[in-house]
């Protein structure tokens, strides 16, 4: 007998993931590169479709640096533990498309500060928060701040070669967030756990001879819900789903 009842719908992007798309910031920084802030997720893949321009994507892991050149055409991604910069060279614009839609916008990303700020959480949060309601050029400045700390924190762990003190920069981030594991997990339980449960769901239903759930197929679409936000690489076109 097939299953009681109708698999319920998911009916977010697939997969939950989240999609932006990304102009990225043409400020010069303290290395000569133009472009975002250098930081690192801890639960979630992140992956770059290159829509137009030209730029790179620089990375940090255990494994050591790397450089990415990007172009119309180029998909990237990476998992999670990767520090990533994205440098622009001319107009470089991308589709971004995030593991565990509504994760990164809870807070899933900490950006490669100074030691000092990274272990201090309210010195942290006053680094890199920019208040939605402050004049426009007010966040312009405040993006940049932040972007240059990060990256004076970037820069000295790349050079500095040394796996103890990426190793440090990790543990670091974990206990920083520590205290939001709980959000996350309950998003992660609404998110991509949900989408993954839908489809084991549909399959057991398929197996017994059930295709009840295609009369539940829906269509929808969406425009930008923000346009020209703050982010932390470059000005985001913001969708919610």
């Amino acid at each position: 007998m097939p299953p009681a009842g109708p698999p319920e719908p998911f009916t977010g992007l697939p997969g939950s993931v989240a999609v932006s798309h990304l102009s990225v910031y043409h400020w010069g920084a303290a290395d000569g590169r133009r472009g975002g802030t250098p930081h690192m997720h801890l639960t979630c893949s992140e992956g770059y479709v290159v829509t137009a321009g030209r730029g790179a994507v620089q990375t940090l892991t255990a494994s050591g640096y790397e450089e990415t050149p990007l172009e119309p055409g180029t998909v990237a991604w990476f998992t999670p533990g990767t520090i990533h910069r994205l440098v622009e060279v001319d107009g470089l614009r991308i589709v971004v498309l995030m593991q565990n839609g509504g994760l990164p916008e809870a807070g899933d990303a900490v950006l490669t500060l100074p030691p000092d700020l990274l272990a201090d959480p309210e010195a942290y949060a006053a680094a890199v928060t920019i208040p939605p309601d402050a004049p426009r050029a007010e966040q312009a400045r405040l993006a940049r701040a932040r972007r240059d700390l990060a990256v004076d924190g970037y820069l000295r762990l790349r050079e500095a070669r040394d796996p103890q003190a990426l190793a440090d920069f990790h543990a670091a981030a974990a206990a920083l967030v520590r205290h939001r594991l709980g959000d996350w997990r309950e998003r992660w339980e609404r998110g991509a756990r949900a989408a993954a449960d839908a489809t084991g769901e549909q399959l057991d239903r398929l197996a017994a001879g059930d295709a009840s759930h295609l009369a539940d197929a829906v269509v929808r679409s969406q425009r930008p819900v923000e346009q020209g936000r703050f982010g932390m690489c470059g000005h985001l076109d913001v969708y919610c789903f």
